[in-house]
């Protein structure tokens, strides 16, 4: 029997990563593995959780535009636009203002380090209000923003675009499968010998339907 070559190999890994984790999670094989953090060379500051606002836009009553004032001083112009709709009622604007100027700095700090760990960080959601506050309170990382735009993160992805992606931070699990009509293997990876510290890179030919990866934590182009 002929030994499998690098590609088939992978491609048998990526097989039974899958089936391990239909196994732990029900059959659902879109389920990723646990994202590292965003790395971060200092302790993040905390809210006081009582009056720490939703990530996501308040869907009940808000305060005016016009309401928009902080205790003591003022808001700027482009810290007014950030809170703009997003202020529930009966909350501080200034703990709303400070969730967006936390992940401006989660995003340089990290940016400063890694730009590309910086850009899978927001592609894996890691930092809360960052694509929020970004073209507002720290426009200076809009090129972070623009290039996580064109990125995806651990799972099962329908139709993806062809061309080459990198994974800046995988896990020493990674493994990924492009898929064809009919669940045809096109391609697959990482080669054998990849190890920890390592960047994976995958590329998707024409005609995948399907991408699939395990323990590569987010994919940008490459």
């Amino acid at each position: 029997m002929r030994p499998l070559n690098r590609r088939a190999a992978a491609a048998v890994l990526l097989s039974a990563a899958l089936t391990l984790t239909a196994c732990s999670s029900g059959g659902d094989t879109t389920e990723a593995e646990p994202k590292p953090p965003a790395s971060s060379s200092a302790p993040e500051p905390t809210l006081d959780p009582t009056t720490a606002p939703p990530a996501a836009k308040p869907t009940g009553p808000v305060i005016s535009d016009d309401a928009l004032k902080p205790a003591t001083g003022s808001f700027t112009k482009q810290e007014k636009k950030y809170l703009s709709g997003r202020v529930p009622e009966k909350t501080d604007p200034a703990a709303v203002l400070q969730t967006g100027q936390e992940a401006c700095q989660r995003v340089a700090r990290t940016a400063k380090h890694d730009k590309d760990a910086a850009v899978a960080a927001l592609v894996a959601g890691e930092i809360p209000n960052a694509e929020e506050a970004i073209p507002y309170l720290c426009p200076e990382q809009k090129p972070i923003l623009a290039a996580a735009e064109n990125g995806f993160g651990d799972g099962t992805l329908k139709n993806p675009t062809p061309g080459t992606y990198r994974a800046p931070s995988p896990t020493p699990s990674c493994v990924w499968q492009a898929k064809g009509r009919g669940g045809k293997s096109l391609a697959a990876g990482p080669d054998l010998g990849f190890k920890a510290g390592d960047k994976v890179t995958a590329k998707i030919p024409a005609g995948t339907v399907e991408f699939v990866s395990t323990g590569c934590y987010a994919w940008i182009p490459a």
